[in-house]
């Protein structure tokens, strides 16, 4: 199932103001994916109570580390009436998920080309069930102004700022993930919204408390970069021969060791393959990001799967798609999304949005 995304605008200078705009704007979407995730958390094992738990831990590590995200949550309760915990489980899904039990996830792909300015294509692979659970955004007032692809309720998840800072993610898993520390979509959201430079994306994802892996994949004016987090550390993986790639494996051999076992292997080494032999000759590695969405193509029957499709007679907590395919093109501080796999890609809508400062020009770093 693809779907044409809403297009949310918010502009303010309080981070209560964006979440309450954020809130009213997509009120009855937000309470439709935040019922489908409290049947999901129960689907795959994990009690509502310990749920509302969680949410409230993330909700405290937030706080601590940056009042203008946990701000900007209580405006989005404010504005979708839901409660505060609610939205804070949504913001924390990856943490709280990361004690699921049951079927193997299928997951994210992650190129970025360096052969010239960074551009980067990935899939956004998630539960089908969500496949309508998402927007586009354009977001103004903090220090930089962004656009991006985040789900209902989510602050933010994938995009690129008016500086030319993009973010991308893969989800990793490690034996010590557990909720309660800052929900790796709020690490991002605030690489976004505050991040004039590259040297300051990573610090701002070194520096973060998070308590769930995660592979950010930076693009920037200083180049590109995996920023690998699990709860001990942080690494920061770089292109080699003009090309970055990422699955959901460590690639850091010290952040590994404890890597959860049997979660993305062998799918996500296989797909990694596959990306690796398809960008074996450097010199003929695409420089523009759309010409990188072919490469993350697959097909049934072929080494892995690239492009999710889910498996037949499957139920909620195991039906994995391909939601949407992303394209940032950093120096034209540019979003390209299509619903749907990079295989859907050559007949699906296009939404490109571009990040303007506030005076409608291109920031500059």
């Amino acid at each position: 199932m693809t779907t044409t995304p809403t297009i949310v605008t918010l502009d303010a200078a309080e981070p209560f103001e964006r979440g309450r705009q954020r809130g009213v704007a997509i009120r009855d979407a937000i309470a439709t994916s935040s019922r489908i995730y409290r049947e999901l958390f129960t689907a795959v094992g994990i009690e509502r109570a310990d749920v509302r738990r969680y949410a409230e831990e993330s909700i405290a590590a937030t706080e601590n580390w940056s009042i203008a995200l946990a701000e900007e949550m209580r405006g989005t309760a404010e504005g979708s009436g839901l409660p505060l915990w609610e939205i804070a489980s949504l913001n924390a899904r990856t943490e709280i998920l990361s004690l699921a039990r049951g079927a193997k996830p299928g997951e994210c792909s992650t190129i970025v080309s360096t052969r010239g300015t960074p551009v980067g294509s990935q899939t956004w692979d998630w539960h089908e069930e969500l496949s309508a659970g998402w927007h586009l955004q354009r977001v103004s007032g903090a220090a930089h102004s962004f656009v991006g692809l985040t789900e209902h309720g989510i602050l933010s998840k994938i995009g690129v700022n008016d500086a030319g800072i993009g973010v991308m993610l893969n989800i990793l898993g490690h034996q010590d993930d557990k909720p309660g520390g800052v929900p790796v979509h709020l690490v991002g959201a605030r690489v976004l919204a505050e991040a004039s430079t590259f040297d300051e994306a990573l610090n701002i994802l070194r520096g973060a408390p998070v308590s769930t892996s995660s592979a950010v994949t930076l693009l920037g004016p200083g180049g590109a970069a995996t920023i690998e987090l699990n709860p001990h550390g942080a690494a920061v993986v770089r292109p080699t021969e003009g090309v970055l790639l990422h699955t959901n494996h460590f690639l850091d051999p010290a952040l590994a060791q404890g890597e959860k076992p049997g979660l993305y292997d062998p799918d996500s080494q296989l797909r990694m393959q596959m990306l690796e032999e398809r960008t074996r000759d450097a010199a003929r590695i695409p420089m523009e990001a759309l010409e990188l969405v072919p490469l993350l193509v697959s097909y049934p029957g072929d080494l892995a799967d690239l492009c999710c499709i889910p498996s037949a007679g499957a139920t909620l907590g195991e039906r994995w798609a391909t939601l949407a395919t992303v394209s940032l093109d950093v120096a034209k501080r540019r979003l390209t999304v299509s619903a749907g796999s990079p295989a859907d890609a050559p007949a699906a809508e296009k939404i490109q949005l571009d990040a303007m400062s506030k005076l409608g020009t291109l920031a500059r770093p």
